[in-house]
């Protein structure tokens, strides 16, 4: 693999510019590039920067094989994104929208961490230091 080698996942979500709003609001992230919308008005990716992480966001289109969580009946990809302060961002996360799957509490493995599942069925850990 070479250094210039990078993954990008990309987030499959009903409506790209609600998800964008909702990670800025409560992960912090920048969004970077935003295409033009389609012909059904949506924008095919939006680009995000996460500290040194980034990811996409991209409308569920069927034909193309792009499909949501709620598409699938579940999310088949577990995020995993680590904070300064978890409990701030799962309160965040939960105030927009999201739904605790996990609570956020001190982990035998040295880390605090939980679940959340988004407003767009994605499932995310959130992990930081123990308090």
């Amino acid at each position: 693999m070479t250094p210039d080698t990078h993954v990008h996942p990309r987030l499959i979500v009903p409506d790209p510019d609600r998800a964008s709003a909702f990670y800025q609001v409560v992960l912090g992230a920048e969004q970077v590039f935003r295409a033009p919308p389609d012909e059904d008005g949506r924008p095919s990716v939006i680009d995000h920067r996460l500290g040194p992480s980034s990811f996409r966001l991209s409308p569920a289109v069927s034909p193309w094989g792009w499909l949501s969580p709620d598409d699938l009946g579940g999310s088949a990809v577990l995020l995993e994104v680590e904070v300064g302060d978890p409990d701030a961002v799962g309160e965040r996360m939960v105030a927009h929208g999201g739904e605790v799957v996990v609570p956020i509490e001190n982990r035998p493995y040295g880390k605090r961490s939980g679940r959340i599942r988004d407003p767009f069925s994605h499932l995310w850990i959130i992990t930081g230091a123990l308090r």
